[in-house]
């Protein structure tokens, strides 16, 4: 018997810890962050874009009649490819990740900037888990001191990590605030939310969990248990679950969307 299992990055460790104790495990990427090690791409992951950037460009039209800032507040958990990715299609003049660290001031700098070129409105795209430089500063040093830590000492760093967390991280509408107060700017907050987690798939989500379940039959016929399928170009292969599970897809620091959103000017608070 074999045990289909498909989800992010919580549901690939129970996938693992499964197949560890016996059962014959295949599992399938499929989350809108995007967030899964081993695969090109996961499935989930297009039409959630599509829906963000479809906000992003009816937002567009209430930011430049109004001449105000927009924050729009995009899923992803820890990662940036979501609010990248929507940024860079929608246009969006900053955009705010967690794996580039940015300070209110530096965003507040490029919005200012623009206005001095006549544009009087301005669209910010923020991913759920974008972090502050004076935040990430404090995590990192806290999490330096993890691997030594143990007990109790270790319990309460941990405890120390989830409060910096809540602190520096999601702080859409208080970002807002700071923005306005600084810039002069009428600002507002949409937060999509779980409107990108549902809807129709698209074609390309579609076309992409079907080759994604029919690769797996043949490693099915093949006895290859406890992998995941992923995409490889235009190919599936199979990945050790082990090689995969509690491990994070960061968006790299020099790949071609950021490239990209760069050459176009767009702040990313940095």
């Amino acid at each position: 018997m074999c045990w289909f299992v498909w989800g992010g990055g919580g549901t690939l460790k129970n996938a693992y810890h499964l197949s560890r104790n016996g059962l014959n495990i295949i599992t399938l990427p499929k989350t809108i962050d995007n967030d899964i090690m081993g695969t090109d791409v996961t499935f989930g992951f297009d039409t959630a874009l599509g829906i963000a950037v479809d906000a992003i460009d009816r937002l567009h039209s209430t930011a430049s009649s109004h001449h105000r800032i927009i924050i729009v507040e995009i899923m992803g958990h820890r990662v940036g490819w979501l609010a990248l990715g929507a940024g860079l299609a929608g246009g969006a003049d900053a955009i705010l990740i967690p794996e580039i660290p940015y300070t209110i001031d530096k965003l507040a700098e490029s919005i200012l900037e623009r206005v001095s070129r006549g544009k009087r409105f301005s669209i910010v795209a923020v991913a759920e888990g974008a972090i502050t430089v004076k935040g990430a500063n404090k995590i990192k040093a806290l999490e330096k001191k993890l691997p030594n830590a143990e007990g109790e000492l270790r319990a309460g760093l941990k405890q120390q990590l989830n409060q910096l967390d809540s602190q520096y991280r999601g702080s859409t509408i208080k970002m807002a605030e700071e923005l306005q107060n600084i810039t002069g700017l009428e600002t507002r907050v949409t937060i999509l939310g779980h409107l990108q987690r549902g809807g129709t798939p698209s074609a390309i989500d579609r076309l992409l969990a079907t080759r994604l379940g029919t690769g797996a039959i043949d490693y099915i016929k093949n006895e290859q248990f406890g992998i995941m399928v992923a995409v490889d170009g235009d190919q599936t292969r199979a990945v050790p679950l082990q090689d995969v599970a509690g491990k994070i897809n960061y968006v790299p620091l020099d790949h071609p969307w950021i490239i990209s959103s760069r050459n176009l000017e767009t702040s990313f608070g940095d």
